[in-house]
């Protein structure tokens, strides 16, 4: 039997998520009660999803591309006051001019018909910026409209998500994270992984990431299940 260690995952809002690292099969069964008490489903509402966004950085910030879905989705609950909770704030937005970044599967990373793919950017080598968007705040104004940082008006069904940026450290990352690109697999755009090309100065481009293995930890914890995810390695 193959051994493995436990390690701590950073999640959105400083959230320690403890998963089995070993690979990508190991990241799929590492959802524990305590784990999944961290997060909640909501059920049936209009959410932001931004797992495969990019994002314009300004003052420190980055606003992201996101698409608005309607359904089921998870993210960390968040939860605050009294019993209020991200699926409570993303209700409370239906009529407020927001609502929230939570997770579903895109259908663009599930195989075989998706046309992007999960890149892993190794923890050892990795120094570049992502955007960590689970619980970001999403304004409805922005639907089809202008944007700062992107050449073209977004779609209708296309919103613009402030999400806060993470870098990655070598020096002290156990695992590495992911970000979503092209599919088949391009070598080119693992210079993503890189503080050169993304980074968090004003009017750079970054993806939207999180540790490797939260999306097919989120996945099962959603749906009980996992397809088949487009992946690419370096």
């Amino acid at each position: 039997m193959k051994k493995f260690s436990i390690v701590t995952l950073l999640i959105g809002g400083g959230f320690a998520l403890t998963v089995a690292a070993g690979g990508p099969a190991y990241a799929q069964t590492a959802a524990t009660d305590s784990t999944s008490s961290k997060f909640i489903i909501c059920s049936g509402q209009t959410y932001a999803l931004c797992a495969v966004a990019s994002c314009f950085v300004m003052d420190g910030l980055a606003y992201c591309e996101c698409d608005v879905k309607s359904g089921d989705s998870i993210s960390l609950s968040d939860s605050f006051d009294k019993g209020d909770n991200v699926c409570s704030v993303n209700a409370e937005g239906a009529d407020n001019g927001f609502m929230v970044s939570t997770f579903s599967v895109p259908d663009s990373v599930v195989a075989p018909t998706g046309n992007q793919a999960l890149y892993t950017c190794p923890a050892r080598t990795s120094n570049g910026a992502y955007a960590q968007c689970d619980g970001g705040l999403c304004f409805t104004s922005t639907e089809g409209k202008s944007f700062p940082g992107f050449s073209a008006p977004l779609n209708d069904g296309q919103i613009i998500c402030s999400c806060p940026i993470a870098v990655a450290d070598p020096a002290t990352a156990r695992i590495g994270y992911q970000i979503a690109g092209p599919y088949p697999c391009q070598k080119s755009f693992f210079k993503n992984c890189n503080r050169a090309t993304a980074n968090k100065k004003t009017g750079s481009q970054i993806y939207v990431g999180a540790p490797t293995g939260t999306a097919r930890l989120l996945t099962r914890l959603l749906y009980g299940s996992v397809p088949t995810l487009n992946q690419c390695f370096p």
